[in-house]
């Protein structure tokens, strides 16, 4: 592994601490009969504490130069699969059924630059994740918690928090990365929500979410002209905002009941 050649194009950049990735394996709080799905093992510094505290560990890798590496370690760790393939084309639930676990959880560092689409691949996976744990950029775990009225509250910030409840667990300094990235991290944590509002019409709630977002500048009165406008401001009267609100505003709670007044 010494003659490996990072590619830009993977995003990678490796963590070089054990004692972080113990910390966060440790916060994870991970079951013993779990599954755990691991993206971007790298040279498997996390995927060898995860075997440890998990019943078992899937991971995907791109990079086929780390294939005999990940392979050897795979034969080592009896309990750890790896799959060379690009996580985000992969049927995740048919992998998963191939497996008998209680709890699912997703831990990795993750390519910065596929963050977003990896947590979409995961609500949309129709899984039942108990936990998500994942080191991002210091600025997305800002953007993934920010509350209403926040200046980085986006579609995004809606979709995870309907989801999941958001924990910004502790920070990493870039210096603790191979090879040094421009920015500094940090590791969060999404519990799955419990007694949230059940979505009549999921896709209708994303697509709805999406377009109040559209324009930052726009209210919701002139980013939401294809909707029923009066449905709309029956519910934001309700809680105290208008059509004239933004979407910056409003509560994730609010946009599901709008999307499920919407779907009637």
């Amino acid at each position: 592994m010494d003659d490996f050649k990072f590619k830009k194009k993977y995003g990678q950049n490796f963590l070089k601490d054990d004692r972080i990735v113990e910390k966060i394996v440790t916060l994870s709080d991970i079951e013993d009969d779990s599954l755990v799905i691991e993206v971007g093992p790298g040279k498997g510094i996390l995927t060898r504490q995860l075997s440890k505290a998990a019943k078992s560990v899937i991971c995907y890798e791109i990079d086929m130069q780390l294939e005999e590496y990940l392979i050897n370690l795979s034969n080592e760790l009896s309990n750890v699969e790896v799959v060379f393939s690009d996580f985000l084309d992969a049927d995740l639930a048919k992998k998963v059924s191939d497996y008998k676990y209680k709890h699912l959880y997703f831990i990795s560092n993750v390519p910065y630059y596929i963050t977003t689409p990896i947590l979409m691949k995961l609500i949309n996976s129709g899984l039942n994740f108990l936990k998500i744990v994942m080191m991002v950029q210091e600025e997305v775990g800002e953007r993934f918690s920010a509350t209403p009225g926040k200046k980085a509250y986006s579609s995004i910030t809606v979709f995870l928090n309907y989801y999941y409840e958001i924990k910004r667990l502790f920070k990493v300094n870039r210096s603790e990365f191979i090879p040094v990235p421009n920015v500094d991290s940090e590791v969060i944590m999404l519990t799955s929500r419990e007694g949230k509002i059940a979505l009549k019409n999921k896709d209708l709630f994303f697509e709805f979410v999406r377009s109040s977002f559209q324009y930052k500048r726009k209210n919701l009165r002139n980013n939401l002209k294809k909707y029923d406008l009066k449905k709309i401001e029956e519910v934001l009267v309700k809680y105290g905002y208008s059509l004239n609100s933004r979407a910056e505003e409003i509560p994730v709670s609010v946009f599901a009941e709008i999307a499920n007044s919407l779907a009637d």
